[in-house]
């Protein structure tokens, strides 16, 4: 339910505080217990869990990091973690359901398992979420773009507003989008979380209608508690009444 609060920063115009319910699904975060740089432990998961499931959560797709040098995890080690979940959930009694898919780092490895047709972990239509550095473009960004759709995946960019080499070339970001890319800001970045750059390229997106989905990219509770914040932006209030597709997953 939408409601109309006083704003707290002394302008006369009201601030609108918007449930997440209306969103519905995550399928953006760190959640899974031990296997990246988000939830260190299955205690860590489970408080994560009932905290997004507070903010109106009803379903949650995680989405760990898969990345050559780093984060070396496959569809097996994933899949053993959202079970155990699972079942950690079950016996605490929260009502949420919890699916996973990953979050692929544009790299060799990336482009090896798309050539060698390795599985990937998707959601929805089959969406792949990817990312890539944040401070350099890949030369092989628009190549790997298009193996991934000859390949029949629907290519998802994780936090587009967050790729420093874009700034300042919004047009360039956005031309992605005619070589099949959809588009997930992250929530926080709404409420200047990450950067003013970052929170100026997520609220451009959001004007323009160019987001498909979006996501909290939850690492721990310090995003949570931006989430709240997030809660009274108006640029929340704008990116809800786009068609996105989160509420179909």
């Amino acid at each position: 339910m939408i409601q109309f609060l006083k704003n707290l920063f002394g302008g006369s115009d009201p601030v609108l505080e918007v449930s997440l319910r209306e969103l519905g699904v995550d399928m953006h975060s760190h959640i899974l217990p031990g296997i990246d740089d988000g939830a260190d432990s299955l205690e860590h998961s489970l408080e994560l869990v009932r905290a997004m499931k507070e903010l109106g959560y009803r379903k949650l797709i995680m989405t760990p990091h898969i990345m050559s040098d780093f984060y070396k995890n496959t569809p097996e080690i994933i899949r053993e973690k959202l079970q155990l979940l699972r079942q950690a959930v079950k016996n605490a009694g929260i009502e949420i359901e919890l699916d996973c898919a990953a979050e692929y780092y544009l790299d060799e490895g990336l482009l090896d398992k798309l050539d060698n047709n390795e599985e990937l972990l998707t959601f929805g239509d089959n969406y792949l979420l990817f990312e890539t550095s944040f401070l350099n473009e890949p030369l092989n960004l628009r190549e790997t773009i298009f193996k991934m759709r000859s390949k029949g995946y629907q290519p998802v960019l994780a936090h587009p507003e967050r790729y420093t080499y874009f700034y300042g070339k919004f047009e360039e970001l956005v031309a992605l989008r005619e070589l099949g890319v959809v588009f997930q800001p992250n929530l926080n970045s709404l409420a200047g979380y990450y950067s003013a750059g970052a929170k100026d390229v997520a609220e451009r997106l959001v004007e323009q209608g160019f987001v498909e989905f979006l996501g909290t990219d939850t690492h721990g509770m310090k995003h949570i508690a931006t989430l709240h914040k997030v809660l009274s932006t108006k640029h929340l209030v704008k990116a809800l009444a786009l068609p996105l597709r989160n509420r179909q997953l």
